[in-house]
């Protein structure tokens, strides 16, 4: 009986030493030598004042700026407190949502009153980006066709060209907008 308790704490430490410490250790270090812009949250900060990550989604306030998922910008929201199809709590949040849209002059889309599976998402569709041109263009007092353009140029395709669909990262196009409102002199 002890020597096979033995055996037992020698192969449980064996396997955390390998798989709690060094795998963990090793994946770490790979993830900074080959990835170290994604492996530190793709941190970014610009002379225009915001600052954020093109990894996670963030909220934006007002209609002067794209809006991304309901996600927030909570990295700690991550798992399932999604609702389901059929839930009561998601209808009432999704129209809620639908209303505060509506109250800065676009129309709401399904993915811009619903949050990701991630819970964290910064990346809409190009029709959800699209929708909200005109509201932005208002807002910022800038044409609406330069905001199109601007849009089609943060239009992302599929991974390797096929998997998933085409997106659009609604940081980097807000952040392309600060650029372009401090160029036209319209910056707040």
């Amino acid at each position: 009986m002890i020597i096979h308790l033995r055996r037992a704490v020698v192969v449980s430490v064996i396997f955390f030493v390998l798989l709690g410490l060094a795998y963990p250790f090793l994946i770490t270090g790979v993830g900074a030598a080959f990835f170290s812009h994604q492996a530190n949250g793709d941190l970014v900060s610009s002379g225009t004042g915001y600052s954020g990550s093109s990894l996670v989604g963030q909220h934006w306030v007002g209609p002067k700026w794209f809006q991304g998922r309901p996600d927030g910008d909570n990295p700690m929201a991550t798992g399932s407190q999604n609702f389901g199809p059929k839930s009561k709590l998601l209808l009432h949040f999704a129209r809620a949502e639908a209303r505060l849209l509506a109250k800065e002059g676009i129309k709401a889309t399904n993915e811009l009153v619903t949050g990701s599976g991630s819970g964290i998402d910064p990346d809409i569709s190009p029709h959800s980006a699209y929708v909200q041109v005109a509201a932005v263009a208002r807002a910022d007092h800038l044409a609406p066709a330069a905001l199109r353009h601007l849009v089609a140029t943060h239009i992302t395709g599929p991974y390797w060209g096929f998997l998933g669909s085409s997106y659009v990262n609604v940081f980097s196009l807000n952040r392309s907008l600060a650029r372009l409102e401090s160029s036209s002199g319209r910056a707040s």
